[in-house]
């Protein structure tokens, strides 16, 4: 079956040259994006009662934007005033120019890796002696506190932020072709909303092993699947699926 409406389980891109709007462009279908699951801060006095206090820290992992946006939040409903002499270890390039939201750049002592949280490690190991915080989400990959763990440094984890699923009722009675997904959680969110559906001709296109498995778990079939060596976006898997389908 041809493709004609792709949903995107995503805020809208904010740049005018996302690879999405060339796919529009490109081979004449529509896409929409809705976030299936969005991000709740959790209260300074939560926090506290995790029994984390922000000043018996050296140094801050930041694997995402919302760690950066909820660390720096809850630092200032807790009036405590981040020192100069803070490290902070970024998953990646883009985590830590977000960064420069809230810290002059060179002026701090920030460590970046390169893309997954493996490869900052080696980073983190070179400071062993650091009390090390990671604020995060209330769903976090099973391997970060393995890694952590197996330095043997001194680290501790707290919920700063949670990952809620969204109302999608509004969209009841609309169907898609492809549906995008890019974690658990917003597979999660899928049948939440619709305990009751069905794939039918439905195409679910999902970017990552665990959410493969997700979908998998679930007895829905995955139909297109990124990153691989030839399609190691989402955008370039769904380019390469719509271009083979709508040729027939």
């Amino acid at each position: 079956m041809k493709v004609k409406t792709i949903l995107v389980s995503q805020p809208e891109p904010k740049i005018e040259n996302s690879p999405y709007f060339d796919l529009t462009e490109k081979h004449k279908v529509k896409i929409d994006f809705r976030p299936f699951i969005h991000v709740e801060g959790v209260s300074s006095k939560e926090v506290r009662q995790d029994k984390i206090d922000l000043k018996n820290f050296t140094a801050i992992i930041l694997t995402s934007r919302n760690a950066v946006d909820h660390f720096f939040r809850v630092a200032e409903e807790m009036r405590f005033k981040v020192p100069d002499t803070m490290r902070y270890f970024c998953q990646s390039e883009a985590v830590a120019y977000y960064l420069q939201k809230y810290v002059v750049y060179r002026k701090r002592k920030i460590y970046v890796g390169k893309r997954t949280f493996s490869e900052l490690i080696p980073l983190i190991k070179k400071y062993k002696d650091e009390s090390f915080l990671l604020p995060t989400t209330d769903k976090v990959k099973p391997e970060i506190p393995e890694l952590l763990d197996g330095l043997k440094i001194k680290w501790t984890q707290g919920t700063f932020y949670k990952t809620v699923i969204s109302d999608l009722s509004d969209l009841e009675n609309v169907t898609y072709d492809i549906l995008v997904f890019f974690s658990p959680s917003g597979i999660d969110s899928l049948l939440h909303n619709y305990p009751n559906f069905k794939q039918n001709d439905t195409r679910i296109a999902v970017f990552g092993n665990t959410t493969i498995k997700a979908v998998e778990a679930l007895g829905l079939r995955v139909d297109i699947a990124a990153p691989t060596p030839e399609t190691p976006s989402m955008t370039m898997a769904l380019a390469k699926y719509i271009k083979e389908v709508n040729k027939k």
